[in-house]
């Protein structure tokens, strides 16, 4: 069945996206402003996180429990986070829900309250979380290497300092609101039981008279080499390292994709059997792909005693770099089954397809299409992967350990 992909940018700079999926009767959305992390103030982080909590503490003619009372009512399963570039609010319902959650949101993106007596609960929430990144040294670590990998406002964590978010002031998260929650480059995704016409002309009743000015899009620089470590006792040490890849934009992205899931994808994928099952180095090892709008990074991750770490990190240095001198047949048709089962799952969620809506349309200003990307993985082989990894092969890594002492 063709999918039923519906498009349509305001004159404020909006941009609605839409998918109909006759098979449900549920229906799931996500609103993505350009208000991310990258767009705190230096002395301010934390500003997005804080604020993403306070604009759901009353909107419109709704005070904080009325608007949660209002959002329980309609059986709206909702959430809100923070990314490098935007803050998203995401929510599922029935589709028979989505005519009275569309006048809310729009509340919120337009006359959140704000209010001044939530601020310090807020605030408190916001550095809850920042201290309980003590106990999750897998994070810190990726933390610390996004920080290095991305230099500059793009790398930072959402979590922010202690500092930034002790001094924020009402006064400031009201003028950042004001200047970062615009309809230019904002995007609403919808997948699921909707009507086309009837979404497209309510979105414009509630937001089409929604005015700002445009956010501009920050980026990073690529960063050279370097090592850096955390200490932090204990007998633990948690290696990640990233290295430059292709974004989605590029010719060969579905055969980045298919080099990592080689090395990653499954109990059979290359770093999970030579570093963990036939060396018993490391508890977990991993690797993946992931992108900011103009650039592509492979990030790996292990985490083992402290007396392995040296041989780990060698041992996973040496698979990602081994990738470029053989390929088997057989690892292709692994990589093409597990890109075809996630498709699969992603065309049986509607909030799969929404967030596949917003991330297409950020990335590449359209949506590709299931046959589009079926295709590309089916056109998958052995050698133009190879090929790809000697045109870009995986080198000048950005690395990061934690634990009682330098890896040597």
């Amino acid at each position: 069945m063709a999918e039923l992909i519906h498009h349509h940018t305001f004159a404020n700079g909006l941009t609605l996206l839409a998918e109909r999926m006759p098979h449900v009767r549920s229906v799931s959305m996500n609103l993505s402003v350009r208000a991310g992390a990258a767009h705190d103030p230096d002395d301010r982080l934390g500003m997005a996180s804080v604020l993403s909590e306070l604009v759901m503490r009353g909107a419109g003619e709704r005070d904080f429990h009325q608007l949660q009372l209002a959002l329980d009512n309609l059986g709206l399963d909702y959430d809100h986070g923070v990314g490098p570039q935007t803050i998203r609010f995401s929510g599922s319902t029935l589709g028979r829900n989505l005519p009275s959650v569309l006048p809310i949101y729009a509340d919120l993106m337009r006359r959140a309250h704000l209010p001044e007596a939530e601020l310090p609960a807020v605030r408190s929430l916001a550095l809850q979380d920042l201290h309980a990144l003590e106990d999750e040294p897998r994070t810190l670590t990726l933390i610390e290497l996004r920080k290095r990998n991305y230099p500059g406002p793009v790398g930072r964590d959402s979590h922010g300092t202690v500092e930034g978010i002790e001094a924020l002031t009402i006064d400031e998260l009201r003028a950042h609101y004001r200047r970062y929650f615009t309809p230019q480059d904002t995007i609403l995704s919808i997948a699921g039981d909707i009507d086309w016409p009837r979404l497209r002309d309510q979105v414009g009743e509630c937001f089409g008279d929604w005015t700002g000015e445009a956010v501009p899009l920050l980026d990073a620089p690529r960063p050279s080499p370097s090592y850096t470590h955390i200490d932090k006792p204990g007998q633990q040490t948690h290696l990640a390292l990233a290295c430059e890849s292709v974004p989605i934009t590029h010719p060969d992205y579905y055969l980045a994709r298919a080099a990592v899931s080689i090395l990653s994808d499954g109990m059979s994928a290359r770093l999970f059997t030579e570093v963990r099952e036939k060396r018993g180095l490391c508890y977990a090892v991993y690797a993946t792909h992931e992108m900011t709008k103009q650039r592509g990074c492979v990030l790996a991750y292990a985490a083992c005693l402290s007396g392995r770490a040296a041989q780990t990190l060698e041992v996973t240095l040496h698979e990602l770099q081994r990738l470029a001198a053989g390929i088997e047949a057989d690892e292709v048709q692994r990589v093409q089954v597990g890109l075809k089962s996630a498709l699969i799952m992603h065309q049986e969620s509607t909030a799969a397809r929404a967030a596949w809506l917003s991330a297409d349309w950020f990335s590449l200003g359209r949506v590709r299409t299931i046959a589009e990307v079926e295709a590309a993985v089916e056109a998958l082989t052995a050698a133009a992967i190879l090929d790809h990894l000697h045109r870009h092969p995986y080198q000048d890594f950005t690395i990061v350990t934690l634990g009682p002492e330098p890896v040597r």
